[in-house]
């Protein structure tokens, strides 16, 4: 029985691309923009491509063995990817995770059989807040020294902001389907920074078949972020920022050379544009998904993008944010 699976990880990638066309109508849009929806993917986000990478190539260079706890440090999907593909092969997971974001990431991993840890439980994160602000590399740093201060050795770190098979995967599988898909008709593709490892992978696929298909980067606007003065301030999960940032705090998974430009989306105008989506295409996608969304929104607004084919990857589904007040408008 050929068309039976076996595992999840034989489930991920291959996600559809749709054209929005009661988005596009809505924003009477003159460019065409096409979306990547990875909430396909098994546990419902574009990280399940790279937690499968990760693990395998860890168990195949000998990095990850029988008997080992995978560890990562993440905004959530990331955590859920890793979680489902432990559960599948018989690890045990630990996840250190922001404190803030919507307890359905929480209940995802517990359900998969993880272990969470708030960042706000870690001492050497809490110092490095203290010090570096809540930057995501400080905190991989942090986190790799409270590490060594447990001893534990019976450990794997994903380390997903360094390792390669993170755009690896995506210059492999994400950026072939997009061209494939699009029988190689696509004038610009723009996702989200967190890692990194989306925009540089399919960017990086989607150049060296066309070099002149153009690849925009998102990422928050500096009011998006929680601060004294803005403490209930809800943040874009997972985004980050890699422009005008200390060189230290970009991920080393990001090819700064692969983007031809970027853009700073508020919360509020990815809440917008997610919400807009749910209601003229019945689709529905999260904060991050909802930036991309935005951005692509204001490049295909542009004159000269008039007539031309725009992809904007997509990268979990809304379900995740029912907690959160990104569908209460």
């Amino acid at each position: 029985m050929a068309n039976i699976h076996q595992s999840i990880a034989e489930l991920v990638g291959k996600t559809p691309l749709l054209q929005i066309n009661g988005y596009n109508k809505a924003k009477n849009l003159n460019a065409n923009i096409i979306v990547k929806l990875e909430y396909f993917n098994p546990n419902q986000s574009v990280k399940d491509r790279i937690a499968l990478a990760m693990v395998e190539e860890a168990e195949r260079t000998g990095k990850l063995k029988k008997g080992d706890t995978i560890i990562e440090l993440t905004s959530g999907n990331t955590g859920v990817g890793l979680a489902a593909i432990a559960a599948a092969k018989g690890y045990k997971f630990r996840v250190y995770i922001q404190d803030q974001v919507s307890k359905e990431r929480f209940q995802v991993i517990h359900a998969l059989g993880g272990e969470t840890v708030k960042l706000s439980e870690v001492p050497e994160i809490v110092e490095s807040f203290e010090k570096n602000g809540p930057d995501f590399i400080e905190c991989v740093k942090a986190l790799e020294r409270h590490l060594e201060a447990k001893g534990d050795k019976n450990y794997w770190f994903a380390d997903q902001t360094r390792n390669p098979e993170n755009p690896n995967i995506h210059f492999n599988t994400t950026g072939p389907e997009i061209w494939n898909d699009t029988e190689g008709k696509v004038d610009a593709f723009v996702a989200c920074v967190g890692t990194g490892g989306t925009l540089s992978g399919v960017g990086n696929y989607l150049k060296s078949k066309n070099p002149n298909v153009k690849v925009f980067g998102v990422q928050p606007t500096e009011d998006s972020f929680q601060s004294p003065e803005r403490p209930d301030q809800e943040e874009i999960t997972g985004v980050h920022p890699f422009e005008n940032t200390k060189e230290e705090y970009i991920p080393a998974n990001l090819d700064r050379k692969v983007y031809d430009g970027y853009f700073e989306i508020h919360t509020n105008q990815a809440y917008e544009a997610a919400r807009l989506l749910a209601k003229k295409d019945g689709v529905l996608v999260g904060a991050s998904s909802g930036a991309a969304l935005y951005a692509a929104t204001q490049l295909a607004q542009r004159p000269e993008y008039k007539g031309k084919t725009i992809v904007a990857l997509l990268a979990d589904t809304g379900l995740r944010y029912l907690s959160t007040h990104l569908f209460e408008a």
